[in-house]
């Protein structure tokens, strides 16, 4: 989630409507400067004890944090304590349970993004060394209840954490036992943001299929491939799921920010501070009748804030945000913006993948969405069949995509490489969760800490 530092004076006032769409106008880029912005999370956990380590205590995650001084990251400070970091390979910032994430710089191609990764993982493990902390990389916490896990100090989450268990039941588990890898790409005009939007959130079931990582809850299997997709249903209906609207005839801007404005507000922030504002309404905000803020209207940077607090299967902002994967290990954080490169960044393969999609009717698309937590790829497709009978068409599609970008690292590979974890588990046809099952019915007998060896980085 977005780290706010200062509020901007010189923020221009949102004066009327027409203002609302300056962010999604503004993502408009030629090709050539189209750009992979890559995010993922871990768990961070003690080696000693396996516990989820608090903020403040010796070895903590706040030393963690002040810890990647050392290789040139620049500590961002709210309320006095350090709760993110930033520097040339974007910015380090914390979950509300202490999961570590990096949301990854602008990168011209997947060459880059892995090396982003590696350089990342590999200070994040020399620190962990040193401070006795390890890294897990799943879509769920595996064994930890909610009254284990700590709180991190940061007023948004504050707000959060009191707001979700009145619009759903599963939202606190999202804020504290989930993680995820997500990629954002960019667009050419209006037109295309639409394409994009509607391949990407029709196969974005897909997406949670191949990365399903998520079968254990406190300890025990929990009956899902994805429990984090899962969690996803219950967490806030008024901002959250498939956005049957964006396949309407005549999406675009205007229809998104329609869709905005009818999701209701965390907070606003001031000073330097977070406002609690959930549940109030941004139109009221506009018209300077916040109860919060009496008289005050919204400036941009509100609205950008607002636009950070929807969590759609897809999310618009400057940038499309591909958000339906669960967090893994090192191979598959690259093999996620692989697949989506490929499939959108190719004007080839972007029209072979709307071929593929574009006879899917809505009614089948939701249940696609509500079966791929628990089937993951035998979930049913819309007019037939199972999800796994189109997988291997989408990477080759994806491969094609990737094949044609032509971008080549210093030995001359292209990006093709990237796919080849979602190869594997296509041909095999199981998921990373079912290798889990697998293993733990099997060669760990039960025994669930094995996935600390199995899992960690």
């Amino acid at each position: 989630m977005s780290t706010r530092q200062v509020s901007n004076s010189n923020d221009p006032v949102i004066e009327s409507r027409d203002m609302l769409v300056v962010p999604m106008q503004k993502g408009e880029k030629p090709k050539e400067n189209w750009r992979i912005g890559t995010e993922h999370e871990k768990f961070v956990y003690r080696t000693e004890d396996r516990r989820a380590p608090s903020y403040g205590e010796q070895g903590g995650i706040r030393d963690l944090l002040n810890a990647l001084t050392e290789y040139g990251w620049e500590p961002i400070i709210e309320g006095g304590n350090v709760i993110a970091m930033s520097g040339p390979d974007g910015a380090v910032s914390l979950e509300p349970a202490g999961q570590l994430e990096l949301s990854g710089a602008p990168l011209v191609n997947l060459h880059q993004t892995c090396a982003e990764t590696g350089r990342h993982l590999a200070q994040v493990k020399t620190i962990g060394d040193k401070l006795g902390l390890a890294y897990l990389g799943m879509g769920l916490w595996p064994d930890k209840t909610r009254e284990e896990l700590p709180i991190m100090p940061k007023g948004r989450y504050d707000i959060m954490l009191r707001h979700m268990p009145r619009v759903g039941t599963m939202g606190l588990d999202m804020m504290l036992r989930t993680c995820t890898i997500q990629t954002n790409l960019d667009y050419r005009s209006e037109a295309d943001m639409v394409k994009k939007f509607r391949v990407s959130l029709a196969l974005q079931p897909l997406a949670t299929a191949l990365f399903a990582n998520s079968p254990f809850l406190e300890g025990k299997p929990n009956g899902f491939l994805s429990y984090r997709s899962h969690i996803w249903t219950d967490t806030d209906p008024a901002r959250t799921g498939m956005l049957s609207f964006v396949f309407d005839e005549g999406f675009g801007y205007e229809r998104y920010v329609d869709y905005m404005l009818d999701v209701p507000m965390y907070f606003v922030f001031r000073d330097g501070k977070y406002i609690d504002a959930a549940g109030l309404s941004f139109r009221d905000f506009l018209d300077g009748k916040l109860s919060v803020l009496p008289g005050e209207k919204p400036t941009l940077s509100d609205w950008n804030d607002h636009l950070s607090t929807a969590f759609p299967e897809v999310r618009l902002k400057s940038f499309l945000e591909m958000r339906g994967a669960d967090g893994g290990p090192w191979n598959r954080i690259c093999a996620l913006p692989a697949l989506w490169v490929g499939l959108l960044y190719d004007q080839g393969a972007l029209d072979a993948a709307w071929d593929l999609v574009k006879g899917w009717d809505m009614d089948g698309r939701e249940r696609l969405r509500a079966e791929v937590p628990k089937l993951a790829l035998d979930a049913s497709l819309p007019g037939g069949g199972k999800l796994r009978n189109v997988a291997a068409e989408v990477l080759a599609i994806s491969r094609s995509g990737l094949a044609a970008r032509a971008q080549l690292n210093e030995a001359g590979d292209n990006e093709t490489g990237y796919l080849q974890p979602l190869d594997e588990i296509v041909s095999s046809g199981k998921t990373p969760a079912e290798r889990l099952l697998d293993l733990y019915h099997g060669e760990w007998a039960g025994d669930l800490s094995r996935i600390y060896g199995e899992k960690s980085f």
